[in-house]
């Protein structure tokens, strides 16, 4: 089984905004040297030295961005300005204007961790919702971060510094082992631009040989209106319990965007697979008011791993328990 909720599209002219660790491709660098030649008329005691040969360039190396990727950067920093302008990509978490129960709380965990959005194979991007049951990762989420060759250097290290600090967020938020590490990941985050595709495509039939096509073509070659996404994996053994994920976060998003995408990403590959446009405040929504995790999603997350709810519980059997973890998390009475 694979979700694969998608985010972060153009819509209307604006950026949908909330939506395997990092893999820091470590490449082995051997040194192969070479013995120079000596030639026997040479009267010099002193041994010819070993010349070794120029280590090997690495896979993801810089590679300057081209005009199409700069072109898009720029795109990408109009439509975050005309998004701040109108109040939209708030990172204040919620507030009075914002309220919220715990009836609106279980409502609204219901429609975002039991049903799952998928793209259309069209132009345009549509969804569908599964008949409900709760999917989440049961083992350790290892969480490793990768970055395609037109990523500066210094923005892979600012990158990776949020993702490791978002990532010991969730592990305090859903008391579930979330760590990142460099390697033996499960659960991989590709920050790549217009012109990484075939770096991308590479990597991810290296991390997964049996992918499908129709995932590969998703991740390595987004469309045009997807600024990121990412899909989960199950077992058929096991259909509800996570034990792969990828994300992809587009090069050319501005701070604030590529941020928003961390977190939405990161949280949507744990469980929190949907939207529902009556979530507020939430990144679980389309209408792009809020950039970063709010104090509602964070009660989802904490709802999510509660051990009263196991992987693959129906919507209905789960329900009481929902409002009851509910009100327990809003201080009302059960």
């Amino acid at each position: 089984m694979v979700t694969i909720p998608v985010r972060r599209s153009l819509a209307k002219g604006g950026i949908r905004v909330r939506r395997f660790n990092s893999l820091k491709l470590a490449l082995g660098v051997t040194s192969v040297l070479a013995l120079a030649n000596c030639d026997e008329t040479l009267t010099s005691t002193v041994a010819p030295q070993p010349r070794p040969e120029p280590a090997p360039t690495a896979a993801n190396a810089y590679v300057p961005p081209s005009a199409a990727s700069q072109d898009l950067a720029r795109f990408y920093q109009r439509v975050e300005r005309d998004l701040l302008v109108r109040g939209l990509l708030r990172t204040d978490g919620g507030g009075p204007d914002t309220p919220y129960d715990a009836d609106d709380l279980a409502r609204n965990f219901e429609a975002i961790a039991f049903y799952s959005e998928y793209p259309t194979q069209s132009v345009s991007i549509g969804s569908r919702q599964t008949d409900g049951q709760l999917s989440r990762w049961s083992g350790p989420v290892r969480i490793q971060t990768e970055f395609g060759p037109s990523v500066l250097p210094e923005t892979r290290t600012k990158d990776a510094d949020q993702v490791r600090v978002f990532a010991g967020r969730l592990a305090g938020l859903t008391q579930h082992p979330i760590s990142v590490v460099s390697r033996n990941a499960n659960f991989h985050v590709f920050f790549a631009g217009k012109d990484d595709s075939a770096y991308v495509a590479s990597r991810l039939k290296q991390l997964i040989p049996n992918i499908s096509q129709a995932s590969l073509d998703l991740v390595a070659n987004p469309r045009a209106n997807f600024d990121c996404l990412v899909f989960a994996s199950a077992t058929r053994a096991s259909p509800y319990k996570y034990v792969r994920a990828v994300a992809l976060i587009r090069a050319e998003l501005t701070d604030l965007v590529r941020r928003s995408c961390i977190h939405e990403e990161i949280a949507q590959g744990l469980g929190l697979s949907n939207d529902s446009p009556a979530a507020r405040p939430s990144i679980f929504n389309d209408d792009d008011e809020f950039a970063l995790l709010t104090s509602h999603d964070e009660k989802l997350l904490t709802m999510l791993y509660d051990q009263r709810l196991q992987p693959g519980v129906g919507v209905d059997d789960a329900r009481p328990v929902v409002r009851i973890i509910a009100r327990e998390l809003m201080g009302q009475p059960l």
